[in-house]
């Protein structure tokens, strides 16, 4: 499958609107788009997935390792992919969009915001190719998308100021229906706040599918074999009735929302997947085991406290039912969930710790946990990575026990990661299936 990396000169450029304009502009030309995401994004890939109808995957060296992330690129259907970048092209610590594409050995566009310049927007993308050289990454800085650019004179002075080595792939027009609005943890996920369909039109037709495609490279994968560790395709619902196996409840609504397309895929190869929505009403249906999904916990915790999921998810962990909570389900784990506005709600009291919302991120960054001792996702002594981004903070009672403590990243408390209780675990961190983290969990699922 051929494909792009769509990168940005830094944060705020408009990726993710160039991306989806870039979608929309392939399947009006009769393409079919698989997408994707570099980075550990939960919300761009969900802006991603409604517009092309079919799940965004995601490409992280750093929680996958490189032969994962080739392997999720080739997973799904589709004839082109195009991979939104994180950042600035060149930034992050412990992954870049560049390391991405570098791993892929995939040409990168670049998205240069146009709104306030022409011939020095080809001045930035020049840069932004001639510094390739002097990094440990070979990489291919091939094309620009301009962003918030008007047509006439604006369009083409920029175009007539680019080289030769570096193609025009058009513009995205400076709408203000092409803005994504955005809070606490980033832009609002797609389900809430999509773009205007007229609107995506428009922008997808300033783009240059041609010039796109003539751009597009054929990747580097790894052969596909038993070894891959994930199945393809959205597996959302299970194959199959009267199925024996294991059942894993998996919280999905408004509160919960952050799970990478690989990771339900992952549990529903071993076990029954069966959604229910915590926020909505919906009590734990009868099941061996319970995901809760990072999310917006606080912004449902009154919801979440009003119905009868966590206290069923509460008897089931007393009971030895395994439980995983990933950042907001952490959260609900917790005695108390204390909002932006200071009310205090009981959650499922599993975990001896209260969880209040900042008004500032607590931390952001990829994360690296050694186990302490056998836990729900790792045996003692094993390492984990994963990725943490979290505006809430936890007071923990001074006999908890933690399960990891944290070579990189932040941690619960500091130096410390990983609530544990009866077989329920509680954590800050994201991690992808790659990391095996979901296998030890499927093991103590089906005993």
């Amino acid at each position: 499958m051929r494909g792009l990396v769509l990168a940005g000169t830094a944060s705020g450029v408009g990726k993710t609107v160039a991306t989806l304009a870039t979608i929309r502009a392939f399947e009006n030309a009769g393409r079919t788009v698989r997408p994707a995401k570099a980075g550990p994004d939960f919300i761009d890939p969900s802006h991603h997935a409604r517009v092309a109808g079919r799940p965004s995957r995601t490409l992280d060296p750093w929680l996958q390792g490189n032969d994962g992330l080739r392997r999720n690129y080739a997973r799904g259907d589709g004839d082109v992919c195009v991979v939104e970048g994180m950042m600035g092209l060149y930034d992050g610590s412990a992954a870049s969009t560049a390391e991405v594409a570098a791993a892929l050995d995939l040409p990168v566009v670049l998205v240069v915001d146009a709104s306030a310049g022409m011939e020095s927007v080809a001045a930035t993308a020049l840069g932004f190719a001639t510094y390739a050289d002097r990094t440990d990454h070979d990489l291919d800085v091939a094309g620009v998308v301009a962003q918030r650019a008007h047509g006439g004179r604006h369009e083409s002075g920029i175009r007539e100021a680019l080289p030769n080595s570096l193609v025009y792939c058009g513009r995205i027009p400076p709408r203000e229906d092409l803005e994504i609005p955005d809070r606490h943890l980033g832009l609002q996920m797609g389900e809430e706040a999509p773009l205007d369909s007229a609107a995506l039109d428009a922008a997808a037709e300033t783009l240059r599918t041609d010039r796109l495609l003539d751009v597009a490279g054929e990747p580097t994968l790894p052969a596909t074999g038993p070894e891959a560790r994930l199945a393809g395709g959205d597996s959302r619902a299970n194959p199959g009735d009267g199925d024996d196996r294991p059942r894993v409840a998996v919280a999905d609504d408004a509160a919960f929302r952050f799970v990478y397309p690989a990771t339900r895929e992952r549990l529903a190869e071993r076990a029954t997947v069966v959604p229910f929505a915590p926020a909505a009403g919906d009590d734990l249906p009868p099941c061996d085991g319970v995901y809760l999904p990072g999310g917006y916990p606080e912004l449902h915790a009154a919801a979440l406290a009003d119905g009868p999921a966590l206290a069923s998810v509460a008897d089931a962990a007393a009971e030895g039912t395994p439980v995983l909570g990933e950042c907001g389900g952490l959260m609900a784990l917790a005695e108390t969930l204390t909002t932006a506005d200071g009310d205090s709600h009981e959650m499922a009291g599993v975990l001896p710790a209260s969880v209040e919302r900042r008004e500032r991120y607590q931390a952001l960054d990829h994360v690296e946990l050694r186990a302490r001792r056998g836990a729900l996702t790792a045996a003692a002594g094993d390492r984990l990575r994963g990725h943490e981004f979290h505006y809430s903070a936890a007071e923990v009672a001074p006999d908890a026990r933690f399960a990891f403590d944290v070579e990189r990243g932040t941690g619960i408390d500091g130096d410390r990661e990983g609530l544990t209780e009866h077989r329920t675990l509680g954590t800050y961190c994201h991690v992808h299936p790659e990391s095996g983290a979901f296998d030890a969990f499927l093991d103590e699922v089906t005993g």
